[in-house]
């Protein structure tokens, strides 16, 4: 029992404690994403115990607060306790106020405890996109044992989720972040070439999947962020990368729609499903059309609460209310909620709270060096994508992919970046 403590003792003396416990909270995320929901809940616990174990805690505090990437969901969550003055839905803010401790939690953990090394980082990518890959290599084998069935669903405008129950909409999200972090994984020349190889295969798989599915908001995403990443390349006059990315942005679609079933049923039923609500039809099983009358309701709520809005807990009483005014002949069980996080936030926040989650979302591409960090825009461009289809962050699994990777990718870097300027300086 001594002998075990004097080793505990030295590994906290050396930081090496901080640092596992820091490893450990991301293997536990990364899990906790992909199967197991309690793990999720876990992993912030376990990044407090790294920043309680960080021996040199008190120099990490000077750093901390100049970290403006941890200032950013600070201001975010404290809005909620603001908006305590004037909201209704008591039940539900307390509630909002406890799910979203993540927004504080995360940011500190990488924030205060010891960095976690060049390849353990590289570990948890590699983790992320091989596990990703793995989780998404078996939801295709269950589309090929129901594939009548599976065609049928796609035809009306359904999706399959993967194995471990993630929601369609999230997983294809995070099959087109495995699919750019694995291919930036690959190009990590340090790295051993069969974990390389093993980063770009997955994301192959990843991209794969994401056409075979036939997921709409993945692809969407996928192609969003494939040409901003052309555009990046064309404006560092690499114009051989970038006009073949162009190339492929108009080829990849094409030839996916031409040979890929699911894929031509996705854009019939889509285009069906937009007519609905043009021709003012029934639209009670019509996801694309129910999406843009939430959308016309969120407007309207927002008119009516410019400023602070409705209040951030009372948003689905807000959106009720207008539906009663106008329900676009939508039963109560399809009055769908906003599916656009931008809205969301307005409706919830007004214009306060929608500038608030700007800043968080695009306030640190203005800081220097984090507009060169490939991982950090493509986080941020695919996730500001995404979020023009779905209030990602009202449900736990995107909120904590977004807050991990905020904290993994952005805080990271931000404190590298100052340690390394400190150093410089001094």
């Amino acid at each position: 029992m001594n002998r075990q403590l004097l080793r505990i003792s030295r590994l906290y003396g050396r930081g090496q404690l901080s640092q596992y416990l820091l490893l450990l909270a991301c293997v536990a995320g990364v899990a906790g994403l992909l199967a197991s929901r309690a793990l999720v809940a876990i992993s912030p616990l376990v990044g407090i115990a790294a920043v309680l174990a960080n021996p040199g805690l008190r120099q990490a505090w000077r750093c901390y607060w100049r970290l403006r990437t941890v200032w950013f969901p600070a201001l975010l969550y404290l809005f909620w306790w603001v908006s305590a003055l004037y909201t209704s839905d008591w039940p539900v803010w307390r509630h909002e106020v406890y799910r979203q401790l993540p927004l504080l939690a995360l940011p500190l953990a990488f924030g205060l405890s010891v960095p976690l090394s060049g390849r353990q980082r590289y570990g948890v990518g590699v983790l992320f996109t091989v596990s990703t890959a793995l989780v998404a290599l078996g939801t295709l084998g269950q589309y090929f044992r129901q594939y009548a069935h599976a065609n049928e669903l796609f035809a009306l405008g359904q999706n399959l989720p993967s194995i471990t129950g993630i929601f369609h909409i999230h997983f294809s999200v995070m099959l087109a972040l495995a699919a750019f972090f694995g291919w930036l994984l690959g190009q990590q020349t340090q790295a051993a070439s069969w974990q390389r190889w093993l980063a770009v295969g997955s994301a192959a798989v990843c991209v794969l999947v994401l056409h075979m599915l036939a997921y709409r908001t993945g692809l969407f995403v996928f192609y969003a962020t494939l040409l901003l990443r052309a555009g990046v390349l064309v404006a560092r006059r690499r114009w051989l990368l970038g006009a073949g990315l162009l190339v492929l942005l108009v080829l990849g679609p094409i030839v996916a729609y031409h040979t890929l079933l699911p894929v031509r049923n996705r854009v019939a039923a889509s285009l069906y499903d937009l007519e609905q609500f043009t021709l003012r039809h029934d639209i009670n099983d019509y996801s694309l059309s129910k999406r843009l009358a939430a959308w016309h309701t969120a407007l309207a709520v927002s008119r009516q609460h410019p400023w602070v809005g409705a209040a951030p807990a009372d948003v689905r009483q807000a959106m009720q209310a207008q539906y009663a005014r106008q329900s676009f002949g939508l039963r109560p069980v399809n009055q769908v909620m906003v599916h656009n996080q931008y809205l969301h936030q307005l409706v919830g926040g007004g214009i306060v709270g929608l500038a608030l989650w700007l800043l968080m979302l695009f306030g640190p591409m203005v800081q220097p060096g984090q507009w060169q960090n490939a991982y950090v825009y493509h986080f941020l461009t695919l996730h500001a994508v995404a979020m023009l289809t779905d209030s990602l962050l009202e449900l736990q699994i995107s909120f904590n992919l977004f807050i991990f990777c905020y904290g993994f990718l952005l805080v990271a870097a931000e404190r590298r970046l100052l340690t390394a300027s400190a150093a410089d300086s001094a």
